[in-house]
């Protein structure tokens, strides 16, 4: 049996939540959706199962969705815990952004204090579509994928 589930956020734990937050939004577009978070006490502790914990962020709206769209949820927790439980450490396998053009993309995510992740590549499916992406990174070294894709030539 299949939940009747709607997709809402991705989160990422951040070291700077306000630098990266205005990274996504500078490069990708992202808008924020008010309010700020500020979480402390007794339930954030309960839920976390960090003592101390302190969650400080916001959301994000994702591009291309509208004012309903998923967000990503950028938050930053204190102290810096070290920890390997996934809901509290740091970072993603990666988020993917769609592109009119993926060179000039990663350039702008260059030029906004991220960097480049291999080479750009295009992939040929089965079915002839074409995607041409690669991977860079936020400036906190969270993995970004830029991709176009391009229907078979007729």
């Amino acid at each position: 049996m299949s939940l009747d589930a709607k997709y809402v956020h991705t989160n990422l734990i951040a070291g700077n939540w306000r630098s990266l937050a205005a990274f996504y939004q500078t490069v990708f577009g992202c808008v924020p959706v008010p309010p700020e978070r500020d979480y402390s006490g007794a339930k954030l502790e309960a839920l976390t199962q960090l003592p101390g914990a302190h969650q400080r962020g916001m959301h994000l709206r994702l591009p291309g969705h509208g004012d309903s769209g998923p967000t990503l949820e950028i938050f930053e927790l204190t102290p810096d815990f070290e920890t390997s439980r996934a809901v509290q450490r740091r970072g993603y396998g990666h988020i993917a952004f769609e592109v009119p053009d993926v060179q000039s993309a990663q350039q702008a995510v260059i030029a906004a204090g991220g960097s480049s992740i291999g080479e750009i590549v295009t992939l040929t499916r089965s079915d002839g579509w074409q995607v041409t992406l690669c991977y860079a990174a936020d400036p906190e070294g969270n993995a970004v994928e830029l991709l176009s894709w391009s229907g078979p030539e007729v």
